[in-house]
């Protein structure tokens, strides 16, 4: 065979190769034809339009609504009081337990009175001393005036027994100073409570020596009432002020895993907003007659600024942010009617808004499911949907 017929036969075999390929690429791209096909009838069948949407509606109600203030707050007693003795002594009784409820003027500890009640003893000596010196020098006087009044002596000598008694009365009137101070400081060795409260540590015992002024014998912590304090945004100073003119504004407050509120008023606005936080202090007051609220513990406040008249209040559930703002579906004819909304307030679950008159009913439950214009069928708050009805059957 020759070079140019080697040639035409090398040709015709890439040519037969070629079409080779070609029919075995048609044949795999045939076969899986059917099956996308089927494929796409459920796709199809699943974009078809269903049944009416199941939601839960709530009715639009028209009321007062109280725009509240939240924040957390610090239970503080109005008085804590460090008792600590006012004379250098030993202590010798001690009438409380700790944790103990006193008032007012209880007996608390009782101090070795012995070296004041030794000073007393020597003032009152003093004064009886100075009372015969006193009674021998008003003789004197009386019969100084007898004898001046038949010229016996000068009147000289009766000025001079006339100083005298003077001298012994200032005298007099030094020792009752002198008594007062002895039995005030032998006061100083019954410690009584100064105000009602709370008793906390003991500090001493019977034999343990004190100091005037420095040693704390107990602690009385006023309890009832108690004062809770809170800070509060400066863009809600207005609203605090209005509050306290007219007499402490209505405050509550609950303690955590509590079933109810406490309610107190509003007593003090601090004088100055806090630059760091542009916070204000703020302090409202509590009855506790039952020992609930404890200093230091942190309870959740709530405080009324400001009361809307006649607002129309849904549920907070109801509301969709959207990129327009606001909106709410409201069930009407059957169908799901889109309407944009302002809010007001919101406070728990509900809020005050306008745009949607009184007595439409809103979409709660299902409204992510909701376009405009969907058919929704209404059910009660809690039924199953037909779906859960369907599958609860089923099982």
């Amino acid at each position: 065979m020759n070079k140019k017929a080697l040639q035409t036969v090398l040709l015709l075999e890439a040519i037969a190769a070629s079409f080779f390929l070609i029919a075995c690429g048609d044949k795999a791209d045939s076969g899986p034809a059917p099956a996308a096909s089927a494929a796409s009838a459920p796709a199809s069948a699943s974009r078809a339009p269903g049944g009416p949407i199941s939601v839960t509606t709530s009715v639009a109600k028209q009321r007062d609504f109280d725009v509240m203030l939240e924040a957390i707050g610090t239970v503080t007693a109005l008085s804590s009081v460090d008792v600590k003795p006012q004379t250098n002594s030993v202590v010798t009784r001690v009438h409380i337990q700790e944790g103990q409820f006193v008032k007012a003027g209880d007996l608390l500890f009782t101090l070795d009175p012995r070296p004041d009640e030794a000073n007393v003893a020597k003032v009152r000596a003093q004064m009886v001393k100075d009372e015969a010196v006193l009674a021998d020098a008003q003789r004197q006087l009386a019969r100084s005036r007898d004898l001046i009044s038949k010229n016996f002596i000068s009147q000289g000598a009766l000025d001079s027994t006339q100083a005298q008694v003077d001298a012994q009365l200032a005298n007099l009137v030094a020792d009752r100073a002198a008594l007062e101070a002895a039995q005030l400081a032998l006061s100083y060795n019954s410690v009584r409570a100064s105000g009602a409260g709370r008793l906390g540590a003991v500090n001493v015992f019977p034999g343990t020596a004190v100091q005037a002024n420095q040693t704390a014998l107990v602690t009385i912590t006023q309890l009832d009432p108690v004062n809770i304090s809170f800070s509060l945004p400066q863009r809600n100073l207005e609203a605090v002020l209005g509050g306290l003119k007219l007499g402490g504004a209505i405050v509550s407050a609950k303690l955590p895993d509590a079933k109810s509120d406490i309610k107190g008023r509003l007593q003090f606005v601090d004088n100055a907003v806090d630059a760091a936080t542009g916070t204000i202090k703020v302090k409202a007051r509590f009855d506790n007659h039952e020992a609930k609220l404890w200093p230091g513990a942190f309870v959740k406040v709530a405080l009324v600024s400001n009361t809307l008249k006649d607002a129309v209040v849904i549920p907070t559930t109801a509301i969709i942010q959207s990129a327009r703002g606001p909106i709410v579906y409201v069930a009407d004819k059957g169908k799901a009617v889109l309407r944009p909304v302002k809010l007001l307030a919101s406070q728990g679950e509900e809020s005050a808004v306008t745009g949607i008159p009184v007595g439409d009913r809103v979409v709660i439950e299902g409204r992510q499911n909701l376009r405009p214009d969907s058919p929704l069928v209404e059910r009660t708050p809690g039924a199953a949907t037909p779906a859960r009805a369907a599958a609860s059957s089923a099982s």
